[in-house]
């Protein structure tokens, strides 16, 4: 993987890059950065080209003050693959960087060939059912789109923070092998702020650009996984993609939680292979 810098969209974008063949960027979610490909990038490098960035606010990517609604995070990567001279991509997308792939997908269609979404079902969604078993598991959505709050209570031990979720939302938990790098990214400057701040764009931005596109699907193939050892196992994730998308496939992955492609990282490859062929 060579670690590359590009300035686009008025801010500088750290990426990962290797491989050759159609391109696939991979967007990743949070408390992470784009090393949370690490177990995958090597197999689908062998026939494609992957590009992976630090999204706006993450790892080695500026972290400015304004613009983590997803349209502008979105249009972020947007100019990154057209910067490196890709008028079309395939997208796959975990967590928030799903919820970033989703809107792309929605803005700008015609530069997404295929979508893929790792353990997510749409924002607009998520708020549409929110209900005391889901909002146990979702509480940290309303906890970080406070202001100032969630930096005052986790700043001090950034690490105990960020492994209270890596150990409540992982199954494979031997898997996660990468936690000491996502302390130390979240540690720098800003750092922390930003991931926050990907959340607060939630509510109202977000809201109101899924709200403008009720009812509007996606047209080009969706791939939905999932852990079923997670939250997401217990809701029907496969209906609730198809109400937001014309050709939805996918299926959970057993003995799974939240982070798919370090916890399960041969069975995500393969079918990201098998769906981007």
């Amino acid at each position: 993987m060579e670690s590359r810098m590009a300035t686009v969209n008025g801010i500088r974008t750290h990426y990962r890059l290797a491989g050759d063949g159609p391109p696939v960027v991979l967007l990743h979610g949070w408390p992470q950065t784009s090393y949370c490909w690490h177990k995958v990038f090597g197999e689908l490098a062998e026939h494609h080209t992957v590009i992976a960035p630090d999204l706006r606010g993450y790892g080695l990517t500026d972290k400015p003050r304004t613009g983590f609604d997803k349209r502008t995070m979105a249009a972020d990567v947007s100019a990154l693959v057209r910067h490196l001279g890709f008028p079309r991509v395939s997208v796959v997308g975990h967590d928030r960087g799903g919820r970033v792939a989703h809107r792309w997908a929605l803005d700008r269609p015609d530069e997404v060939a295929k979508l893929a979404v790792l353990d997510i079902i749409p924002t607009r969604e998520m708020w549409r059912r929110i209900d005391a078993r889901t909002a146990r598991g979702y509480w940290h959505w309303l906890f970080h789109l406070q202001p100032d709050l969630p930096e005052l209570l986790a700043g001090p031990n950034i690490a105990a923070y960020l492994g209270y979720f890596f150990e409540r939302w992982t199954y494979q938990r031997q898997g996660l092998d990468a936690a000491d790098e996502y302390v130390r990214a979240f540690s720098a400057p800003g750092a922390l702020r930003t991931g926050f701040d990907d959340y607060r764009a939630s509510f109202p931005d977000d809201d109101e650009h899924d709200e403008a596109d009720a009812g509007r699907k996606l047209t080009m193939p969706v791939l939905a996984m999932w852990g079923e050892a997670g939250l997401l196992g217990t809701l029907p994730a496969l209906d609730i993609w198809r109400d937001y998308a014309e050709d939805v496939t996918g299926a959970g992955i057993t003995e799974c939680g939240h982070f798919l492609a370090e916890e399960q990282p041969a069975v995500v490859a393969a079918r990201l292979l098998e769906f981007l062929r």
